[in-house]
């Protein structure tokens, strides 16, 4: 009687990717499938990014990609590759709140506080765009996270007023993935 062949199990191929995270360069080999969010909380530690859905219904792994709010769900982690990628935890100096998740605490916007990385990057890509939107867009920006404790109304509340008393500067005042640019009049819709 012979021994069944059995397949010697192949080592995966990784990618290499560079990326720039909340301002560090990164350099890492990973596999060709793997999720940028997984990437970001398993490799990097960086565990803001939460993972709800896992399909980009929920937005609660909203992250910045080169200005640009992304799902990183719905990324591979060599996608970001050459790019300037900004999570929740960028925001924070120390253990000091920016302006913007300052705000969110004097305006009870969170309750569990699972979906508020998703808020908090959404608001800051908004920034990016040099416009101070209304609250209705505010809530149209804000669609692609979802929420099951607040009822979003402290949520528009503190963007809004974010929006309101932050310096006014051009959308290209800050590079992709920088500190927020503050908002300025919105723009004509046609």
């Amino acid at each position: 009687m012979t021994a069944p062949l059995t397949e010697q199990p192949q080592p995966e191929l990784l990618v290499q990717l560079t990326a720039t995270v909340n301002g560090r360069d990164v350099t890492a080999a990973v596999p060709p499938r793997l999720h940028a969010a997984d990437f970001l909380r398993q490799h990097l530690g960086l565990t803001g990014t939460h993972v709800g859905c896992e399909q980009g219904s929920c937005g609660m792994c909203t992250i910045i990609v080169d200005g640009e709010a992304v799902k990183s769900c719905l990324m591979l982690a060599c996608q970001l590759d050459g790019r300037n990628v900004q999570t929740v935890e960028s925001l924070a100096t120390d253990d000091r709140l920016n302006p913007l998740q300052e705000t969110f605490k004097q305006e009870h916007a969170l309750q569990c506080g699972f979906c508020t990385p998703g808020f908090l990057m959404t608001a800051t890509a908004l920034s990016y765009q040099g416009c101070r939107p209304s609250r209705d867009q505010i809530r149209e920006e804000i669609a692609g996270v979802l929420c099951r404790c607040t009822g979003y109304e402290n949520v528009v509340t503190a963007i809004e007023r974010w929006f309101a008393e932050s310096p006014q500067r051009p959308a290209d005042a800050a590079p992709a993935g920088a500190a927020p640019a503050a908002p300025s009049d919105p723009p004509a819709r046609g």
